[in-house]
């Protein structure tokens, strides 16, 4: 009789019971194939003993030496500290909960091997609460063959449980190797010299004596390599589906007329980009099509998005139909509906907004509006999200800045009508990345900025500085200049990061008292928020102290003066998100990193590629090799993008390589495909029907 590994339950593994069955299910481990996927996250080298001389902090390490010295020390607590010398060198061992008999164990003369992470203290090596072998046991206890996996764990599932189980998994499949089935092309396999699947896993769980155990360590073996392709073509095959799964939907054909939108363009005091022509010509190609658009549109900052939007909505407009744009802060959203209201209204348009600080009364009389069969646009927050907003015929749903929301909220907007959907960022996402994350959208790029804009000089300053530039900055308001001056979050709290704010604004007032200064931050009243900001935008007010609530889509064009304090601590794309808030007008922009000293290696790496480039995708490149795709894309929390193998930075070349195959393969195996997604990805599926 046939095994199939992926329906068989974990309790049929020895010591496996209901109650550590339940425990084990919440690491999503149901059947022996889940114990067989459930990766090994690293490694641990117990394979060699390391000279006490060679050891570097932070590693973990195996050593072997003579106890020299025993003896606790008062603290705050008593300390049991031993002294070990292998003849390289001497490392302290401490223990700040131990026995008299432990105590007594470690008897000077002794030698012993310890197991741990290795700690620098007061130009001191040690390990604290390392495992330790005595002296009768090293006799009889060899060195580890192979390197020791660290899988992740839950509450009542140890190291040692997954060790147990996933050896008996292992030994089921090497016995039963049919009932886990190569579903990889046998060609690709034989191109990219593959491992087969079981032997594959063996390996990654079990690294043999002679394997490659530098390339084990970070990622690059053959056998993690054949998963990590595995697992890529999973989910880019799950996000195909969801694509194929969005047309078999109807969605209102919106026929280009042309006759708002040449209006609107006309009263534009500028050109359109070729950039910007060419991305609403495929933007209408989708539109005239009888299934929904799902597009994705990036663009750096400043390079026109939002008309782009607007023009898109005219088309909804001119068909009879509703367009909804979203925005993923209330700041932002409030300036994209006051742009819709000052281009559209001209043109007999209505446009509403519905956000959170919209009145009662008002806010009843918007959502009767949108009952109605009347086209119109409306502008909001994720209050547009909410069940009691119901749209009589929306066609068109804009959302600014996607990754902000998260695929299921963007997925719920689908279930409020059959709609078209156009995504915006301005969050520029290397094509690799994209290609992965967002398989299940066509994709496009206003590459190009409008014409005239200058180069922001951006310069880096240390603290030191700070008199000086305050000097500066009152010469360069007297200019005529507007500044930004933004602190950033210091700490995980707002009230702290408003505190912060809040002190810069009273320092600032008190140096410089013939300038007007404005404050604004998250826990400012809506109403006080939007006061301060028209007060920056009609130039009352020469600098504005700000929060990183001003990182996105705020428009002041007289603003060319960008400073940002603490600026090593935040990430590349919020600096060039903030630095893309002036460059907005005619006059040359600056925008001044300060930061505090010293300066870790990758602060300093993040400013330096700030210095070094305006290019929006090169930062994300950057960013990408420094973070990460799950901070980028902001899916950490969404449950996509979650690889147990796969690292995108790493692993770029399979991205391609997967596209060439997808192109037919996908096609030809449907059955082989759904497996590959069920055994990656199982009941993460189901995000594409929410």
């Amino acid at each position: 009789m046939t095994i199939f590994i992926e329906a068989l339950p974990v309790t049929k593994l020895t010591g496996v019971g209901p109650a550590l069955a339940q425990k084990l299910a919440k690491l999503g481990l149901y059947t022996v194939q889940d114990v067989l996927f459930h990766l090994p996250y690293r490694y641990q080298d117990r394979t060699q003993i390391t000279p006490i001389a060679a050891l570097r902090a932070d590693d973990y390490a195996v050593v072997e030496g003579e106890v020299v010295n025993v003896e606790v020390i008062q603290r705050r607590q008593k300390i049991l500290q031993i002294l070990l010398s292998d003849g390289t060198g001497t490392l302290q061992i401490k223990f700040f909960h131990f026995t008299a008999t432990q105590k007594e164990r470690f008897s000077q003369g002794g030698v012993f091997r310890f197991f741990g992470q290795v700690k620098g203290f007061a130009y001191a090596l040690s390990m604290v609460h390392p495992e330790s072998i005595n002296p009768k046991a090293l006799s009889h206890q060899h060195m580890q063959e192979s390197l020791t996996p660290i899988y992740s764990t839950t509450e009542g599932v140890s190291q040692k449980i997954l060790l147990q189980i996933t050896e008996q998994a292992l030994a089921l499949v090497k016995k039963h190797p049919q009932t886990l089935a190569d579903l990889l092309p046998e060609g690709w396999m034989q191109q990219y010299q593959l491992p087969s699947l079981v032997e594959a896993l063996e390996i990654v769980h079990r690294p043999s004596p002679d394997a490659d155990i530098s390339a084990l360590l970070s990622g690059t073996h053959l056998a993690q390599q054949r998963l990590a392709s595995e697992e890529l073509l999973a989910h880019h095959a799950s996000l195909r589906k969801l694509r194929e799964h969005a047309k078999r939907f109807i969605a209102p054909s919106l026929y280009d007329k042309g006759e708002l939108s040449k209006k609107l363009m006309m009263s534009l005091p500028y050109q359109l980009t070729a950039a910007q022509q060419r991305v609403l010509s495929e933007i209408k190609q989708d539109l005239a099509r009888s299934h929904p658009m799902q597009r994705l549109v990036q663009g750096d900052v400043g390079s026109g998005k939002t008309i782009v939007a607007a023009l898109a909505a005219l088309t909804a407009i001119e068909n009879g139909y509703q367009a909804a744009f979203m925005a993923p802060t209330e700041l932002l959203a409030q300036q994209h509906f006051l742009s819709f209201t000052n281009w559209l209204s001209p043109l007999g348009v209505e446009v509403i907004s519905l956000m959170s600080k919209t009145s009662a009364a008002q806010k009843k009389k918007h959502l009767e509006r949108l009952k109605q069969n009347d086209p119109l646009v409306v502008v909001g927050t994720h209050a547009l999200f909410q069940e009691n907003v119901e749209f009589a015929n929306l066609a068109l749903a804009i959302i600014d800045e996607q990754h902000r929301f998260g695929v299921h909220q963007r997925l719920a907007l689908r279930n409020k009508g059959l709609t078209h959907q156009l995504i915006m960022t301005a969050t520029p996402i290397p094509r690799t990345l994209a290609m992965t994350a967002y398989a299940d959208l066509d994709y496009s790029v206003i590459d190009e900025l409008p014409p005239g804009r200058k180069a922001i000089e951006t310069r880096v300053l240390n603290n030191t500085k700070r008199e000086e530039l305050i000097t500066r900055i009152a010469q360069v308001c007297d200019e005529g200049h507007q500044v930004y001056w933004v602190c950033p979050l210091i700490e995980e709290s707002e009230v702290l990061q408003c505190q912060a704010a809040e002190i810069c604004y009273q320092s600032l007032t008190e140096k410089l008292p013939q300038l007007h200064i404005g404050l604004v931050h998250g826990r400012l009243k809506a109403s006080e928020k939007d006061r301060v900001m028209d007060d920056f935008k009609a130039h009352r007010l020469d600098i504005l102290v700000a929060t990183t609530v001003i990182e996105v889509g705020v428009d002041v064009p007289n603003a060319s003066y960008m400073i940002i304090e603490n600026a090593e601590r935040l990430g590349l794309a919020q600096l060039h998100q903030l630095r893309g808030r002036v460059g907005r007008g005619a006059k040359q922009s600056y925008c001044l990193l300060m930061y505090q000293s010293p300066l870790s290696q990758l602060a300093r790496l993040r400013l330096d590629t700030m210095r070094e480039t305006q290019d929006g995708f090169e930062i994300a490149k950057k960013d990408l090799e420094i973070r990460g795709p799950g901070e980028i894309l902001g899916t950490k929390q969404t449950g996509l993008m979650q690889f147990r193998v796969a690292d995108l930075t790493r692993d770029q070349a399979w991205i391609t390589r997967i596209q060439i195959l997808s192109q037919d393969w996908f096609l030809l195996h449907a059955e082989q495909v759904q497996a590959i997604i069920q055994r990656w990805i199982g009941e993460g599926t189901r995000y594409g029907e929410v």
